[in-house]
């Protein structure tokens, strides 16, 4: 069968990485850039991971959607504070039918994806990744790197025969990749992670390690991870109870890290607090359910967040 061609819509710590790995493979990736799009051209994309570092000279660059060929595949790697420029850079890559696989943190997040190219187009995946963007074209991954991804719906849908493909090209490329038919579950289990320890490294200013390193921060972290499996629970999305320990397990187990709403903090970016927190709040009152630990990290992050701008 043949190959599909990919296009990488953010191009950064996540982008990066995985559109890497499946041009290294012989894959046909296609990179939109910005600020980096300059010195990648002169110089290619390196990268950095414990899967063996590799630079890859020659990299189908972009400028401009404009210039972007019809992809079979397009992966949206962006944050979802930006997620106002997809209605002008999703047009062009998928001019052609090809469907969008959205990596994004949060809740809700395929929603803007689906406004622009409709649902029925859309893939949804979380990546449980420890990875940095550490200079022009540099992407450092330092730990983790599971991607799990699915039809896009607000309930469980049988792994497509779509998905498997995908699934199995990036395996082909060295990517640890996973196709699931229950997305809503991938989701809130990865807000078990990203809430507690993206909320509490911006609140506490503190790595992950402080935080599971701190008798008093931990029982925090575990006091909201328990609620976020509640609130998935209470949405209808029954996530194992072991998930719970094991949350917290891998936090203990992986390297030293700052988070990405760390790190935009830090940088004075905008934080991805309404995905992250914002989202699974109100879609947990949807239902009567409320997580009073998360809405107060989440007042935090808010004030924060306009403070640090």
């Amino acid at each position: 069968m043949e190959k599909q061609r990919y296009a990488v819509v953010g191009a950064g710590a996540l982008g990066g990485l995985y559109g890497g790995l499946l041009a290294r493979a012989g894959f046909e990736v296609h990179f939109l850039l910005n600020r980096d799009y300059d010195h990648v051209v002169a110089n290619g994309l390196r990268v950095d991971t414990r899967l063996g570092d590799f630079h890859l000279q020659d990299v189908h660059a972009h400028a401009s959607v404009e210039t972007m060929p019809p992809c079979d595949v397009t992966i949206v790697g962006l944050k979802t504070t930006k997620n106002g420029l997809l209605k002008d850079l999703l047009p062009s890559p998928t001019r052609e039918g090809g469907v969008v696989l959205v990596l994004q943190n949060g809740l809700h997040s395929e929603a803007d994806t689906a406004a622009v190219v409709g649902p029925e187009r859309v893939l949804g995946g979380c990546c449980f990744l420890c990875s940095n963007k550490v200079g022009p074209g540099h992407i450092k991954h330092v730990d983790q790197g599971r991607v799990v991804f699915g039809e896009y719906g607000d309930h469980a849908i049988d792994v497509t025969p779509r998905v498997q493909r995908i699934a199995d090209e990036m395996v082909s490329a060295g990517i640890d990749a996973h196709a699931t038919g229950n997305l809503p579950m991938t989701r809130w289990k990865k807000l078990m992670w990203n809430i507690p320890f993206n909320g509490l490294s911006v609140a506490l200013n503190a790595s992950t390690k402080e935080i599971v390193d701190d008798p008093d921060a931990l029982e925090l972290a575990e006091t909201i991870v328990r609620e976020v499996h509640a609130a998935a629970a209470a949405c209808g999305v029954n996530v194992a109870e072991k998930a719970i320990a094991a949350t917290i397990d891998v936090t203990k187990e992986m390297v030293p890290y700052d988070s990405s709403m760390r790190l935009d903090f830090l940088a004075k970016r905008p934080m991805e607090v309404e995905a992250i927190l914002g989202n699974p709040i109100r879609a947990a009152k949807a239902v009567g359910f409320t997580m009073p630990h998360v809405e107060t990290l989440y007042r935090e992050l808010k004030f924060l967040d306009r403070r640090s701008r």
